[in-house]
């Protein structure tokens, strides 16, 4: 009798039972309700690298110094060239820094004595302790979000204060390089 006879319901049954057959790791009880297992896939395809890959993740070109720095002009400042920039700032009531890409005016980092869980442990919210404890935790959030080199341009008359030494050597002990390496030019 040909298979295109038979009903629908009948070839189901016969396709589950040569199934079965050819399954001897399960019982003979479960095959005909399970289906058949699909094989493992190859895990040496997946592991093979492609000899042309390119990786074309910014962040990587930053750190060996060839990504783009854009120069902007001269005569402003602080200078453009930077791929991230720290800004501290000091006010009469709250200490800020924050950190910013070449590539955005948001910051993309940043800390502030006005924040509930630094301001509870402070005595003041503007003193040189708040200057420390604000270079301790923005060089921790840094450190976790893989940024370890910024330009950092003080202002020159406020640069020798106790304040922004404070908050320097904070960044600096928290494993922060406050320079960035010039852009290596590659010949084509």
């Amino acid at each position: 009798m040909a298979l295109s006879h038979m009903s629908r319901g009948v070839r189901l049954l016969l396709g589950q039972i040569d199934r079965c057959a050819v399954a001897t790791i399960q019982p003979a009880a479960r095959c005909v309700t399970q289906s058949a297992t699909e094989p493992e896939p190859c895990t040496v395809e997946n592991e093979s690298l492609n000899p042309t890959f390119k990786n074309r993740n910014p962040r990587t070109l930053e750190r060996m110094a060839l990504a783009v720095k854009d120069r902007g002009w001269k005569t402003t400042w602080p200078h453009c060239e930077f791929y991230h920039r720290l800004v501290f700032s000091r006010t009469q009531k709250y200490v800020t820094a924050q950190v910013f890409s070449c590539t955005s005016p948001d910051p993309v980092l940043s800390c502030s004595t006005e924040e509930w869980s630094l301001k509870k442990e402070l005595p003041s919210t503007n003193c040189v302790a708040a200057c420390q404890a604000v270079g301790e935790v923005l060089a921790y959030r840094c450190k976790q979000a893989g940024i370890t080199r910024m330009v950092y341009c003080a202002i020159p008359w406020t640069y020798r204060s106790d304040a922004v030494q404070s908050f320097r050597t904070a960044m600096k002990d928290g494993g922060i390089i406050l320079s960035e390496p010039r852009r290596k030019y590659i010949g084509l």
